[in-house]
């Protein structure tokens, strides 16, 4: 009977740590891990009740990589974090509720993924979101500094192109940085070139491999056609369709969503973030692949791009210095 009532008292940790006195006997931080499985990943996301937020906690559930899903928001949680331990995979899923919550969300991650903030609108570019989420990321990124100092982490909120460099002066005033681990998520934007470039050749976008490099808005999103995979050439209106598409198709589905909703910044080039391909390991980014070989568009492109996320990257940093 004992032994029952333990194993209930276990249970309804997961599901509302911090408020049973049995959560710390056996589901500390130090020592979590998956039922019956072998440690893993540590992982919160910061903004798990959102639109992007929720189909990434059903994601991380089902990878076996992960032992111990914490997810975070400032409202909603508790149904986000009960649906989602459902699911019969290995990690244990616990939910926190608010700023009075949000050390104990992230205290002893291995990696913290942030999609929080609000989504752009009809009409909204992504630098319209900047006084708000701006200044979400910066007080998360506070706590990620304080509880998690280690650990790697990836920038969903938008403008991705300021909010990364927001992160980066936070840790840097906490004497945490480390760029190896800090990332932001521009591959939407490959997938998307992808989709767009297989509709135009009719083949599997599985099959269809578009590096893009530069940053995650408009100009700044530079598809590198000349090196696509498998090899193809285009002509000039084919390139210039392409390339406007995928820089404009998050506008795209944000009109076509009506205001419900909306849809890898590393060190390369002079600038001191610009997304590129990498190689990921378990510290974080372990190389850094060059752009390759660019032609006449694709440079022109690239000088825009610089121009414009260089402007960017200030707005962030001056942000945190204000």
């Amino acid at each position: 009977m004992q032994r029952s009532a333990e194993r209930i008292a276990t249970i309804s940790a997961h599901l509302n740590p911090y408020t049973s006195p049995h959560q710390m006997e056996g589901l500390s931080a130090a020592n979590c891990r998956a039922k019956g499985g072998s440690p893993g990943f540590k992982v919160a996301i910061l903004g798990a009740a959102g639109g992007i937020g929720q189909p990434l906690a059903m994601l991380m559930k089902m990878n076996p990589l992960v032992s111990v899903l914490h997810l975070y928001d400032v409202a909603n949680t508790p149904g986000v974090t009960a649906d989602i331990s459902h699911m019969d995979t290995g990690a244990v899923v616990r939910g926190f509720l608010g700023p009075q919550q949000l050390e104990d969300a992230l205290t002893g991650m291995d990696l913290v993924v942030i999609p929080a903030g609000v989504p752009r609108k009809p009409g909204m570019t992504r630098d319209d979101l900047f006084n708000i989420n701006a200044g979400i990321v910066k007080t998360l990124c506070e706590g990620i500094a304080k509880c998690c100092p280690k650990a790697i982490v990836n920038i969903i909120s938008n403008p991705v192109n300021s909010t990364v460099p927001i992160a980066a002066e936070v840790f840097k005033m906490a004497g945490t940085f480390d760029p190896r681990r800090l990332l932001g998520v521009t591959m939407l934007d490959v997938v998307r070139a992808n989709t767009f470039v297989a509709e135009v050749l009719g083949l599997d976008p599985r099959e269809v491999d578009v590096p893009v490099v530069g940053g995650h808005a408009g100009v700044t999103i530079l598809p590198l056609l000349s090196q696509i995979k498998p090899p193809r050439s285009f002509t000039p209106a084919e390139t210039e369709y392409l390339t406007s598409r995928i820089q404009n198709g998050g506008t795209e589905v944000v009109e076509a969503k009506a205001g419900a909703g909306s849809a890898t910044l590393s060190m390369v080039t002079e600038l001191p973030f610009f997304a590129s391909k990498v190689r990921l390991g378990r510290s974080g980014v372990e190389e850094i692949f060059p752009l390759g070989p660019l032609n006449e568009y694709e440079r022109t492109g690239l000088e825009k791009a610089k121009k414009e996320l260089a402007t960017s990257i200030q707005k962030g940093v001056g942000f945190v210095k204000k």
